[in-house]
């Protein structure tokens, strides 16, 4: 007989933040969502048959969303969760924060982006930096005025 999958695993609860758009009235807001984390155990049960043990040999942590449903923090209208990923496998959250981090975590110190004003001037004789080129009759795309 067949296990449980249940029996494979170890559950425990967890929240993620994750950023939506209400279907009404377009606002974006960043929510809360509840996911169940399933850790896979360290061996099988005693009781698992060859084919169980065949499973579980393919199983792999992962995520399950519990919550299907948020309520708009603007206009207070339930709408589903539009995405399809109700299930996520640990290994491709590798670097994403979880609310329990971003608590925990100071802020990471902003680099430093802006250039000399001597690089940005057109012109200058500075070795190694070319000068800017700039085509006759370029225009950028509409999307980027």
């Amino acid at each position: 007989m067949a296990l449980d999958e249940r029996a494979f695993f170890t559950e425990r609860p967890e929240q993620r933040n994750g950023r939506y758009t209400c279907p009404r009235c377009r606002r974006v807001n960043d929510y809360q969502l509840r996911w169940m984390r399933r850790t896979k155990k360290d061996r099988p049960p005693a009781n698992a048959d060859p084919t169980d043990k065949a499973k579980f040999a393919k199983l792999r942590d992962h995520l399950i969303r519990v919550d299907d449903e948020l309520t708009c923090k603007t206009c207070g209208k339930r709408f589903e969760i539009p995405s399809m990923h109700s299930l996520v496998f640990v290994d491709q959250l590798d670097g994403l924060p979880r609310v329990d981090d971003e608590e925990d975590a100071a802020p990471a110190p902003r680099a430093n982006t802006a250039q000399a004003p001597s690089a940005s001037a057109p012109g200058g004789n500075t070795p190694g930096t070319p000068a800017p080129r700039q085509r006759k009759g370029y225009a950028p795309p509409k999307a980027w005025r």
